[in-house]
């Protein structure tokens, strides 16, 4: 059979390389990834797969490769995890164009790592103590003071908030067109209302960068948040672990599993679970003191 390479030129006495497959895999795969996943996957792509592949004919590459390979990365596990599936749909590709036998994916059947949960819910506590921290930093970094009391008051990821555009903002609700499951809308508090209702619209995004024509960065957010955290005293506490708090705060209120599942924009309730099986009274006492914490 004669073999042509995907990029074009190469013939039956040139083996195709993985990098060759990997490329075409990603223009492929690509058009359907949301733009942050496809940024992702290229990273992964980059810093966990091409290491070791790169300049191997991708015919030759066997299931004991990827499991030397995997082993190698034992250290990190979420990242080995999270590369597997991007190295199977290269090698998928790989079939796809007959540069590989069909059902010969040597990713095949590698059993992942188990991943160690992380868990981390805000007590009354360190509630109060973010809301005083948010409190005197209001007046220097506004924007991203605001971002973060509104993923605690709505529990939405820091993306959603962070490129939020005023178009998406009406009725009082959040009607985002892009979330991670897809379109969905965001029911407001009326404190989450106030803290959107006193910034400036002069700029599409409700949260611009410098120039105003995107959204702030994650660069920009995170490098307060650190700042936020460590004035706070809470040094191990995740941008998403604001998420589970809120979770777990409308468990304790009486809300079902479906309910909440609704309100974090989930469409398996075992993820919803996830987010909420860590409870106890503290969190029941916090549901109280989140907004006087936080103060106006």
């Amino acid at each position: 059979m004669s073999t042509v390479s995907v990029s074009g030129g190469a013939t039956d006495s040139d083996p195709i390389l993985f990098e060759t497959v990997a490329e075409e895999a990603f223009r492929r795969y690509g058009r359907s990834w949301k733009p942050a996943t496809l940024k992702v996957n290229q990273v992964y792509l980059r810093n966990q797969i091409m290491p070791r592949f790169r300049g191997c004919p991708v015919a030759e590459i066997t299931r004991a490769d990827v499991r030397q390979w995997f082993g190698a990365l034992h250290a990190t596990p979420a990242a080995a995890n999270r590369s597997l599936p991007i190295l199977s749909i290269i090698m998928r590709q790989a079939e796809l164009y007959g540069h590989r036998p069909a059902h010969s994916n040597p990713c095949a059947r590698i059993r992942r790592y188990r991943e160690r949960r992380r868990e981390r819910f805000l007590s009354p506590a360190e509630i109060r103590a973010l809301g005083r921290v948010l409190a005197e930093e209001q007046a220097r970094t506004p924007l991203q003071v605001a971002i973060v009391r509104l993923l605690i008051l709505t529990g939405c990821r820091q993306s959603e908030i962070r490129t939020l555009r005023w178009s998406d903002y009406r009725e009082g609700h959040l009607f985002l067109r892009d979330s991670k499951t897809g379109p969905r809308t965001v029911w407001l508090s009326s404190r989450a209302r106030v803290t959107l209702d006193r910034l400036s619209r002069n700029v599409p995004f409700a949260f611009p960068a410098d120039h105003g024509c995107a959204p702030m960065s994650t660069e920009t957010l995170y490098g307060s948040w650190r700042r936020f955290r460590a004035e706070a005293g809470l040094s191990d506490l995740r941008l998403h672990d604001l998420r589970h708090t809120y979770a777990s705060f409308a468990l304790q209120r009486g809300e079902s599993v479906v309910m909440i599942g609704r309100l974090l924009g989930h469409r398996d309730p075992d993820t919803t679970l996830r987010y909420t099986h860590f409870g106890g009274s503290m969190l029941v006492q916090a549901v109280e003191s989140v907004a006087k914490a936080l103060g106006d």
